[in-house]
């Protein structure tokens, strides 16, 4: 016999229930991550503060001319600085995502788990002549099984090669930096 509605009912249930649970982690983790960058944002002009402060500060105390431009071009603003920031941001959202994405795939898996156990519920109590009616119900679960592994698949390409972007992009920051302020590591 196919399952009443009771079960179903408890099945859509403790499905809602984790949905709730997974939108509230996501949304957690959100929130970490904006605070990640509020605080990163916070030092960093609280670091080009203080470098400001100290350069007014060098200058204002200069007893000619020739001495006020020699100073303004000793301590211009710093590359390293620019490329710790860029490095920061880069790694707070990798972490971000990588989070967003094991929390999606822990929720997923996890809801494909309870599906296959009903649908295992299902196939043990069908009657005699419901065959074609189970493999069809199993036929579909295997093809959206077969969707979300596919789905993953370009998900975890498309994150890993964003993550490689992102380096990239502040690899070539670091180097143009360098080069720009005559340096190297």
């Amino acid at each position: 016999m196919f399952p009443n509605n009771d079960q179903l009912s408890n099945a859509a249930k403790a499905n809602f229930d984790a949905q709730i649970a997974a939108i509230t982690e996501l949304t957690n983790k959100a929130f970490s991550s904006i605070a990640q960058l509020v605080e990163l944002n916070v030092n960093a002009a609280k670091a080009s503060l203080e470098q400001s402060t100290a350069t007014a500060q060098r200058l204002m105390a200069a007893k000619d001319p020739q001495e006020f431009f020699a100073l303004s071009t000793q301590n211009p603003p710093s590359a390293e600085t620019a490329i710790a920031y860029s490095r920061n941001l880069a790694s707070i959202a990798t972490a971000a995502q990588a989070e967003f994405s094991r929390t999606a795939e822990a929720q997923i898996a996890e809801t494909t788990r309870k599906v296959t156990a009903l649908i295992d519920d299902i196939v043990k109590n069908a009657p005699p002549g419901s065959e074609n009616a189970v493999a069809i119900l199993k036929t579909a679960i295997a093809n959206a099984n077969a969707a979300y592994e596919q789905l993953k698949n370009t998900t975890r390409q498309a994150s890993d090669t964003m993550g490689a972007n992102v380096t990239n992009v502040v690899n070539q920051f670091s180097q143009a930096a360098e080069k720009a302020t005559g340096r190297t590591k």
